[in-house]
This record gives structure tokens, C-alpha cells and sequence, in this order.
């Protein structure tokens, strides 16, 4: 049976692939500055899940809360990598002016990248907070 932190690394390395391929096709995007930023978030995300996956075995929680630690998790880095080059595609404005470099998108999909990158914010958050608790100094087992 493969073990999740082997899962983790795979996602990891995938989703870091995912992120290079985006670069090469940064130039082809509605909002270039987003697609460097959807470039970056592939290959961010990617390394955090191998970091993740490095470490998992030390992470000590009950198993439901480690389960969803685990789904948040993958969620919430490819949901990044896929709202932030979504972004880029529509041109939309959506949580990140400083990228949108004057580009705006329908209003339909200003609110889709919104509620897509809000739901990234806490996913990741919750997920970070789970893998805090199961790092503290107290076993629970």
C-alpha cells in the first residue's frame, strides 16, 4: 500500500510540472503578470507538498483530522494554481489588482476567481492549522 507522504511527493513533483509547463505558456495569456504568477504558484505549491510529504510522518493527529488535513491540502494547491491561472486567462482583477495590470474580466468571472481564490485562503489556512497541532512537542499517541 503507498503511503500518503509518498502522495504528497508525487502531487508535490506533479503539480511543480504543472507549474513549469504554465511558464511556457505565460507569453499566451490574456493578463501575462498573472500567468508568471500562476507559473510560480505550480511550481510554490508543488515544493510545499514535497516539503509536506517529507515531513507527514511526524504530523500527529487523529486520523479523520489528518484525512482532512490531507484533502485540504491537495484542494488547496491545486485550487491556487488553478484560480490564478483561470485569472490569467480571463484577465480578471479578482483579489489581485497589482497583478491585473489594468485587466478586468466579466463580472460572472470576476466572481468566480473570487470565490474560488477565497476558498483556496481557508483551505490552506485550516490545513496549515492541522499540521501546526499535529507538529506540537505533545504526542498523541
Amino acid at each position: 500500500m503507498e503511503s500518503t507522504n509518498r502522495r504528497l511527493m508525487w502531487h508535490g513533483m506533479f503539480l511543480f510540472l504543472v507549474g513549469l509547463v504554465t511558464g511556457f505558456v505565460e507569453p499566451r495569456f490574456t493578463n501575462v503578470r498573472m500567468g508568471l504568477a500562476a507559473h510560480l504558484e505550480g511550481v510554490m505549491n508543488g515544493t510545499f507538498l514535497v516539503a509536506l510529504g517529507a515531513i507527514w510522518n511526524e504530523v500527529q493527529l487523529p486520523s479523520r483530522a489528518k484525512a482532512i488535513a490531507y484533502w485540504t491540502l491537495l484542494y488547496g494547491t491545486y485550487a491556487n494554481w488553478f484560480m490564478t491561472t483561470l485569472a490569467a486567462v480571463f484577465g480578471t482583477a479578482a483579489l489581485s489588482p497589482i497583478s491585473a495590470a489594468g485587466h478586468s474580466g466579466q463580472p460572472w468571472q470576476e466572481t468566480l476567481v473570487t470565490a474560488g481564490f477565497m476558498s483556496v485562503g481557508v483551505v490552506i489556512v485550516l490545513s496549515s492549522v492541522l499540521i501546526l497541532w499535529g507538529l506540537r512537542a505533545r504526542s498523541l499517541r
